[in-house]
This record gives structure tokens, sequence and C-alpha cells, in this order.
């Protein structure tokens, strides 16, 4: 049995070294370079054309016979691609072109919404959106289920809506990886208001499919004059506000609900 489990945690520890050095190769590839990055260059079976260079303010690098060539803006395999194409009309046949960053630069991201540290965050290097909540302390109890990244892609607004949900459980298309000059927004959940006989009447979030007697138990729980069966819900459905009278404690709630719990007479 204890070769059986040395044998189970080394293939454990094998999945994970192999699945993070997916992710890493992933971000690699996913990267754009730009100002201030510097590119090491190397071409297959022709060390004088092998170059380290940083990225120009304007997005160029200097490549031994090619002179000047515009690569910011560019993920790593387009910076490849790109030189290959160059290197292959009239200098080389069949170049093999590999680009590696030796050397990250510094991107601003800014963070917003109900994370414990919101703000503007420093980062170097490939840094996925699960990274970068990280470095802004977490999400704060009232979160809410999605995410809003802003972005300038190529002079246009781009907008992406990740689902933290899926996020947490692990989907690595919600991973997504975060550019320089990013503003990411962490949405609010939903809040519901309990009053009436309970030990500490007010707002509470209510997301997840929150039941009524969950949020009586944030609440502090009833008062020893609650009428704990006659417990209603004020709801807004279309516009018109609607009252569903009696409820059980394991009924779900939706935003915005408004839980009453009257008193009891005896």
């Amino acid at each position: 049995r204890i070769k059986e489990l040395i044998r189970y945690i080394l293939t454990a520890l094998i999945v994970l070294l192999v699945f993070f050095c997916g992710l890493n190769e992933a971000l690699s590839n996913d990267y754009v370079v730009g100002p201030g990055d510097v590119l090491r260059i190397t071409v297959f079976e022709h060390k004088n054309l092998s170059t380290v260079d940083r990225i120009t303010e304007n997005g160029f690098i200097l490549m031994p016979l090619l002179g000047p060539v515009k690569v910011g803006g560019l993920t790593v395999p387009k910076v490849s691609k790109k030189l290959s194409s160059l290197l292959a009309d009239g200098y080389l046949v069949h170049p093999m072109v590999n680009v590696f960053v030796k050397e990250f630069r510094s991107k601003n991201v800014v963070v917003l919404g109900q994370v414990k540290t919101p703000g503007l965050i420093e980062l170097s290097g490939p840094t996925t959106l699960l990274q970068l909540l990280s470095k802004a302390g977490g999400l704060k109890e009232d979160s809410g289920d999605t995410a809003t990244i802003k972005r300038d892609k190529n002079g246009r607004k781009e907008v992406i809506v990740v689902n933290l949900v899926s996020l947490f459980r692990g989907a690595l298309t919600s991973n997504i990886s975060i550019q320089d000059g990013d503003i990411v927004f962490v949405s609010k959940g939903g809040m519901c208001y309990v009053t009436g006989e309970v030990k500490s009447p007010g707002v509470y979030s209510c997301k997840n499919q929150a039941t009524v007697l969950k949020l009586i138990a944030l609440a502090g729980g009833f008062t020893g004059k609650a009428a704990k069966s006659s417990v209603n819900i004020v709801r807004v459905v279309d516009g018109k506000k609607t009252i569903i009278k009696d409820v059980d404690l394991q009924q779900s709630l939706l935003p915005n609900d408004v839980i009453v719990v009257p008193e009891g007479f005896w």
C-alpha cells in the first residue's frame, strides 16, 4: 500500500508538472511583445544572424540582414513567423527562427470592483486573470460571478466578459492572458435585504442561489418574537411588486429580494 501511495503521489506530481509547463508555454505563445521587451532571436545554422535586441518605443528591433523590423503588437510565434518570412525572401532557404523573450517589460493593469486591493498593478511577464486577481488580494465576499476586461486592440475597444465560477472551477479557456493597459472590473454579487424580527436587519449578499434561511442566519437569526412560519418575500417582477407569503425557509432568492420576518402574535 505504501508503494502504491508513493506511485500515486509521483504520478500526481508529474501531471501537475506537465500542466504548469503547458500553461507557461501557452502564456508565452499568447504574450504580445512591445516596447521595452528584450528578444533573443536565433536562426538555425546561422549564428551570425542570431541577436539579442530590445524593442524600441516604436515597436522595432534591429535584425542582421533585414535592418529595422517592426514586431511590436505581435505574439512571440507571430514574430518568429514574420522574421522567417522576411529571411526567406531572397536571403535564406527555409530559415528556422526561434524567438525567446529574455526580459519582459513591466505592464500596468487597473483592477476595480469587488477585489480586496483595487488599483493600479504593475506586472512583469505573462500573467493570467487568475494570477492578477491573486495579486489584487483576491475577491471580496460580496463579489459577483463575472469579471469584465476592457482593452485596446489595434486601436479598437474590446470587451471580454469572463465567468468567474468557470474560472475557479479550472476552466482554462476562462483563465485568459492579461495585456498591458487592461482594465479589469469584478462585478458585485446580488444583494438582498432582511428586515423585521431578525437580530441584525440589513443588506446581505444573496448570490449563488442563497436561501431564505441562509440570509436570516447572516442577519443573526430570528428574534424571540419572530413568526418563523410566516416569512414573506417582496420581489419586483417586470417592474411590479409581488409579495410571496409564508415561504419555505429553503426558498432560493433572487437579487434585490426583500425578506420580511413578521412579529408573531401570541
